[in-house]
C-alpha cells in the first residue's frame, strides 16, 4: 500500500471511529455542546491528537488545542473546525474539518521531516467550542472567545433553556482550561459545503472567496395570558398568534427580493406557559436574516420593522427585539484562494471558486489574521440533517489538498 492509499485509509478509518459518539437512529449524530456525547467525542480526539505526538490544551472557554512544536519559539498557523453538531444532525459538518485539519497536520510534519525542510512556523489544530450555537447562544462562540469578539465571562455565563451555564456544562465535562496566549499567524479551516453548488458542478474543491452576511434578532412577543375558552376572541393578546405571523412575515420577506438573495428562517421558538387551555403570554424566538450584502439585510428589517408595527396592531401584543447578532461579509485573500486553487491543480483536482452562506469559524478568524476556507461536496446539499453526505473520495481529496495547504502556510505563503 503506497503512503497516499495508507493515508486515505487512516483518514476514512478515524472518521468512522468518530463518528460512533452521539450516533442517531437516522445515521448522523446528535452531540450538542458540552453533553455528554460532545465530551466523549473531545475525550477520543484529544486522545487522538496525543497518540499522534501532539501537545494538547485547552482554553477557558473549552477550546481543543493540539500543537506541533517544529520551530522553537516560533508563531503557529493553525487549522481547525468544530466537533459539536445540530440535534439529529449529520456527521460531516465541522467533525469532519477537525479530523482533516489533524491528518493533514500530520502529514505535513512528516513530509517536512522527509524532505529536510524547516518550516517558518509551528503547526497547530483546533477544537472551536459550540460552533453551532443550537445549545447555547451565539455560534461560533469559542472562536468568538478566542478573536476577542465575544467577552470570556459573558460566554461562560450563557444559560441553555434549562438554565444550565456555559460554564457548568463545560465543568461537567471536564472541558475547561486554563491555556493562553496563543501567537497565530495564519489560520486554515476544511468543511463540506452544506450547499449542492460543487456537486450540480462536478466539481471536488471549493475555494471560497467570500463570506454572506447573517444578521440574527431574538424577538419576545408580550401577550396576555388568559383561558382559551372562556376568554372573548376580541380580549385576547395571544402572543403565539403575533408570533406565527411574525413567522409567516419572515418568509414572506424573500419574496420582495430578487429569487435566493435573501434567505429568513425562524429556528427555535419558546412558548410560555405552552399549556393546551392557555393563550401564550410570551413568545420568544431567533429570527435569522442572510443576504450577500448587509445593504439587502438592512432594507429587509426596515421592511420586517414596519411588518410588526401591523401585527402588534392586530393581535394587541408588544413586540420586542431583545438583542442581535451581526456577521458581515467579506472576501477572502486573494493568496489564500490561489493557494488553494494551486495546490488542487498540482494534486489533480478540479477547483471552483464559491461563497459560502453558512456560517464557519474562519469567519471570526479571517478578521484578524490571514485566513483560507476550503470547501468539499455535500451530497444533494443536505445539512443539518442525518441524512447529510460526504463521499469518501471527495473527502480523501478534500484532506490531500488541505495537506498541501497546512505544509506552505507552515512555510510562511501567506506571510505577504
Amino acid at each position: 500500500m503506497s503512503t497516499r492509499e495508507a493515508d486515505a485509509a487512516a483518514l476514512i478509518s478515524d472518521f468512522h471511529a468518530m463518528s460512533t459518539f452521539g450516533v442517531t437512529p437516522g445515521g448522523g449524530v446528535d452531540r450538542q455542546a458540552a453533553t455528554e456525547a460532545d465530551g466523549e467525542t473531545r475525550s477520543w480526539f484529544m486522545g487522538w491528537l496525543q497518540g499522534q505526538g501532539f501537545r494538547v490544551e485547552v482554553d477557558a472557554i473549552g477550546n481543543i488545542f493540539g500543537f506541533l512544536d517544529l520551530v522553537p519559539g516560533a508563531a503557529y498557523v493553525l487549522f481547525g473546525s468544530h466537533l459539536d453538531s445540530q440535534p439529529l444532525a449529520g456527521r460531516y459538518d465541522g467533525a469532519y474539518g477537525v479530523l482533516a485539519a489533524a491528518h493533514a497536520a500530520s502529514r505535513a510534519r512528516r513530509d517536512l521531516d522527509a524532505a529536510g525542510i524547516r518550516p517558518k512556523y509551528n503547526i497547530a489544530v483546533v477544537d472551536w467550542f459550540n460552533e453551532e450555537g443550537s445549545r447555547f447562544k451565539p455560534s461560533m462562540m469559542g472562536s468568538a472567545v478566542f478573536t476577542g469578539r465575544l467577552d470570556l465571562e459573558v460566554a461562560l455565563g450563557t444559560t441553555d433553556p434549562a438554565g444550565i451555564t456555559v460554564r457548568d456544562a463545560l465543568d461537567a465535562i471536564s472541558g475547561r482550561g486554563s491555556f493562553t496566549d496563543l501567537d497565530v499567524a495564519a489560520y486554515g479551516e476544511i468543511h463540506v459545503e452544506q450547499g449542492r453548488g460543487l456537486e450540480d458542478a462536478g466539481i471536488p474543491i471549493g475555494v471560497v472567496a467570500s463570506t454572506w452576511c447573517a444578521y440574527k434578532y431574538e424577538i419576545v412577543v408580550h401577550g396576555e395570558q388568559s383561558h382559551t375558552g372562556s376568554t372573548m376572541m376580541k380580549d385576547r393578546r395571544d402572543a403565539l398568534l403575533a408570533a406565527s405571523k411574525m413567522v409567516v412575515a419572515l418568509f414572506d420577506l424573500t419574496s420582495e427580493f430578487e429569487e435566493e438573495v435573501l434567505h429568513t428562517s425562524v429556528g427555535q421558538l419558546f412558548v410560555l406557559p405552552n399549556s393546551p387551555v392557555t393563550v401564550a403570554r410570551e413568545v420568544r424566538f431567533l429570527a435569522d436574516l442572510r443576504a450577500r450584502e448587509s445593504g439587502i439585510l438592512i432594507e429587509a428589517f426596515a421592511k420586517l420593522t414596519e411588518k410588526i408595527a401591523v401585527i402588534e396592531q392586530q393581535t394587541g401584543t408588544r413586540i420586542e427585539i431583545a438583542s442581535s447578532s451581526i456577521w458581515e461579509s467579506g472576501p477572502f485573500l486573494e493568496s489564500g484562494l490561489a493557494l488553494i486553487e494551486s495546490a488542487s491543480a498540482e494534486l489533480g483536482y478540479p477547483s471552483l471558486r464559491v461563497l459560502t452562506v453558512a456560517g464557519h469559524d474562519a469567519t471570526n478568524l479571517k478578521e484578524g489574521v490571514p485566513t483560507v476556507l476550503v470547501f468539499v461536496p455535500s451530497v444533494e446539499g443536505i445539512s443539518h440533517n442525518e441524512r447529510e453526505f460526504t463521499h469518501d473520495a471527495d473527502l480523501i481529496a478534500g484532506a490531500e489538498v488541505f495537506t498541501t495547504v497546512v505544509t506552505r502556510m507552515a512555510q510562511g505563503a501567506l506571510d505577504a
